[in-house]
């Protein structure tokens, strides 16, 4: 019961730091606008998606208390994944070498992928017994920040081409690919809690490592 008002409180902490997505953003402070560089935007995205993987891997350790599924159970589920058919760099090599809008655009399309499979997965839990309620407030935590993450990830591309740095095409989704992303949640078999916190922890560890790989390449003099 103590847990609740910590919970709130961290949400409510989360919501002030993404306050700067909410205003127009601008290349050098300009009236009305609110200016941060490309550098601060690329930490924001990154801490909240080192959060949202910290979370599902708590979430992980804890369902595998009720379920322990073999190797190859999961090994077979992670085909029916909400994500499967998005082609995503195997390897920090291959996530080097491809393109940083590409990499962008990927990031997008785990995200949006990922939005309804993981309101399921809190209405799953949140009527669950064997779950305490601070385990469903975690989930909607994750949801709330897979949310704000694209919000950022959408305001960290405008700001990007706004300077030039890259191009107009990465701009969301495009229907083809947002149709993409909706069949390969339609199109696989149920799946259950265990099993799709598994992708989940899986994808949201690859999109902070890519945002990483975006930052080193984009928003530093660093190399990789």
């Amino acid at each position: 019961m103590r847990r609740a008002p910590v919970l709130l409180l961290a949400l409510m902490c989360l919501n002030v730091e993404f306050k700067v997505f909410s205003a127009p953003l601008c290349v050098h402070g300009d009236s009305g606008c609110h200016f941060i560089s490309v550098s601060d935007l690329f930490n924001r995205v990154i801490q909240y998606s080192r959060r949202m993987h910290n979370l599902s891997s708590d979430l992980y350790s804890e369902f595998e208390k009720y379920f322990l599924p073999s190797k190859n159970h999961i090994g077979s589920a992670t085909q029916n994944c909400p994500t499967a058919k998005i082609s995503t760099p195997n390897n920090k090599d291959n996530a080097l070498r491809a393109a940083g809008e590409e990499l962008m655009q990927v990031i997008l399309q785990l995200l949006v992928a990922w939005i309804d499979p993981l309101l399921q997965f809190y209405q799953n839990i949140a009527h669950n017994k064997e779950f305490t309620n601070f385990s469903s407030s975690k989930v909607l935590e994750m949801s709330n920040m897979l949310h704000e993450l694209k919000t950022g990830m959408e305001k960290l591309i405008q700001k990007m081409q706004v300077m030039g740095i890259i191009s107009n095409s990465v701009n969301g989704l495009s229907p083809g690919e947002s149709d993409l992303s909706s069949s390969a949640s339609r199109e696989v078999q149920p799946m259950n809690d265990y099993e799709l916190l598994h992708c989940f922890r899986r994808d949201s560890n690859k999109i902070q490592n890519y945002l990483r790989i975006l930052k080193c390449s984009i928003a530093t003099e660093h190399a990789c």
